[in-house]
């Protein structure tokens, strides 16, 4: 577990200011902790996941994190809300064809900050 001192450091190196509102949103909540760990670290160390392996860890109808992009790799069967830091063009139209919600972290952390049913993928 990193220190939010650990974090504020790694955080000046950023130069994505997206990015870094994200983090500086996840940082401040308690339940969004982990990612805000996850996004302030290396960029080697994200977390870039393909459709089919999002459709396999997950059930219909759960809400899952991506601290890290998603990838157009595969077909997805269920309809889930999808939450991550970027989507390839591919990835965004192969989720919405399938009726999943697909949104950015930031979103998600101003809409349920309590991160009630939120699970992160890793």
């Amino acid at each position: 577990m990193k220190s939010k001192t650990k974090i504020e450091r790694q955080l000046k190196k950023k130069t994505n200011k997206e990015l870094v509102e994200t983090i500086i949103a996840a940082k401040k909540n308690k339940e969004w902790f982990k990612v805000s760990e996850i996004l302030s670290g290396p960029s080697r160390k994200r977390i870039n996941m393909n459709i089919e392996d999002i459709d396999k860890k997950t059930k219909e109808g759960e809400v899952v994190v991506i601290p890290g992009k998603v990838l157009s790799q595969g077909e997805i069967n269920k309809k889930i809300r999808i939450i991550a830091t970027g989507f390839s063009e591919r990835a965004r139209e192969k989720l919405l064809k399938s009726k999943c919600e697909v949104l950015n972290i930031l979103e998600e952390i101003k809409k349920n900050p309590s991160a009630k049913g939120v699970k992160i993928l890793k």
